[in-house]
């Protein structure tokens, strides 16, 4: 009998896109998916460092699973991701219940640290830097993720050092996957049925491994006849350089929306937060791209209340929005990092930050609302990616990246098809199937 193991991932796209690898790695020692906890003989939890009380939310989960498996046999516990690295033996030592911690870059581990722990019994961590052999494992294993939009890692940690962030001393200094290898995994992905690859890193368009750069990447993907979109994600404004820029004139699969966090409006606090680009290199970038294709949209993070931020900081973050109209976009208040710069500082008072959280939301929310509503009664392209959970629609994704609802069939899985859009909320489109030949979209 299989064992079987089940995954939580908390945070980010790339903890999507490793659960799913570690995933692959471990069916090689007899472990197969399951979605029922409750059967589970392994449970991991790929954890998030970002956001606030990430490490007690994980202890918060371990007690979770304690009550399920009270009347149960153990499974074995593994906890692993950005909070596996930062916390490390601190983790064995506070809760007893857990067996594993791993830290991303040592997921090529994996096997051997869960075979020794069954043979042993002998509680461990593994938490070194070790990126290249990470990719190198892993590239021996096909990524076979079935899904019609794909994640594909292409760049691992970051050397910018924000004083508010925590993800170098998780994921280290910046690491870029050798060009063939991330390409031979694209092949892999377009032979498992993905129509879709969204490229992946902590600065994604830091990418830079010998001559090649993100914007020779796209060019290559786009040559498989399979795909029919490219996105990436997350990028740093120091790092949009002119290549990538021009890139939007000559592919023909990259999509037209540019996440791009800039996390103030005020050059006064992204020097306090050594973001490293102030407010007129964003406009730059964004005036580029919009000379190149008028129809470019933004979207970005913004943290509100950053230590140091005053009333006339906060009202330039909400001008920018404003002029720069993001269409979707994810807004927090700053909570501090342990072990960043940052962790340290004075905070701003709770109400304020709050007070301000709430104007720069609505803002954000109707920038939303009137881009989705601006497609009311229009035909756009969606590309579908499955069933809607009652089998009765079908679920795709706009341009935009906005979620479309529709009368489709399970033929259309897969396909880009013509959607009129009959009406919308902040966050999904509601439309009808267009059948008519040649039809115009938008």
């Amino acid at each position: 009998m299989k064992q079987k193991i089940f995954i939580k991932t908390f945070g980010c796209q790339m903890n999507e896109y490793d659960s799913n690898r570690i995933y692959d790695s471990v069916k090689k020692i007899g472990y197969e998916k399951t979605q029922n906890y409750e059967e589970a003989s392994c449970y991991l939890l790929n954890t998030c460092h970002i956001r606030d009380k990430a490490k007690e939310k994980v202890y918060h989960e371990i007690g979770r699973v304690k009550k399920i498996f009270r009347s149960k046999k153990k499974p074995l516990v593994i906890i692993a991701g950005c909070v596996a690295q930062a916390e490390n033996q601190e983790m064995l030592k506070r809760e007893p219940y857990i067996d594993l911690v791993i830290g991303p870059q040592a997921y090529h581990k994996i096997n051997d640290t869960i075979l020794n722990h069954i043979k042993k019994n002998k509680k461990t961590e593994e938490t070194e830097f070790d990126a290249i052999s990470k990719f190198e494992y892993f590239n021996k294993i096909k990524n076979n993720s079935g899904n019609i939009s794909s994640f594909l890692t292409i760049q691992e940690g970051c050397n910018k050092f924000c004083h508010f962030c925590v993800v170098p001393y998780t994921r280290g200094p910046e690491y870029s996957r050798p060009f063939k290898q991330i390409l031979d995994e694209a092949k892999y992905l377009v032979d498992s049925g993905s129509q879709e690859i969204i490229l992946l890193g902590q600065n994604v368009n830091a990418y830079n491994n010998e001559k090649y750069r993100l914007s020779d990447l796209i060019l290559e993907i786009e040559k498989f006849s399979e795909i029919k979109r490219i996105r990436y994600t997350t990028s740093h404004p120091k790092d949009m350089s002119n290549d990538l820029i021009e890139v939007y004139k000559s592919s023909k699969k990259l999509m037209p929306l540019v996440h791009l966090p800039v996390q103030s409006g005020s050059n006064k606090v992204l020097g306090l937060m050594n973001r490293k680009h102030t407010i007129s290199d964003y406009y730059k970038i964004y005036d580029e791209l919009r000379e190149i294709n008028s129809n470019i949209k933004f979207s970005s993070d913004f943290i509100i209340g950053y230590p140091g931020e005053e009333e006339e900081d906060f009202k330039a973050t909400l001008e920018l929005i404003k002029k720069i109209k993001f269409i979707n976009s994810y807004s927090f208040i700053f909570s501090p990092r342990p072990g960043t710069v940052a962790a340290d500082l004075n905070l701003i008072d709770k109400k304020i930050s709050m007070e301000r959280l709430e104007q720069i939301q609505s803002q954000l929310y109707d920038n939303q609302m009137l881009m989705n509503q601006s497609l009311e009664n229009k035909t756009i392209n969606v590309l579908v990616e499955n069933l809607t959970e009652d089998k009765t629609q079908v679920f795709g994704r706009s341009e935009y990246m906005t979620s479309v609802i529709f009368n489709g069939k399970k033929e259309d899985v897969g396909k880009i098809v013509p959607v009129k859009i009959i009406k919308s909320n902040r966050s999904s489109l509601f439309g009808e199937r267009v059948f008519r030949a040649n039809q115009k979209v938008a």
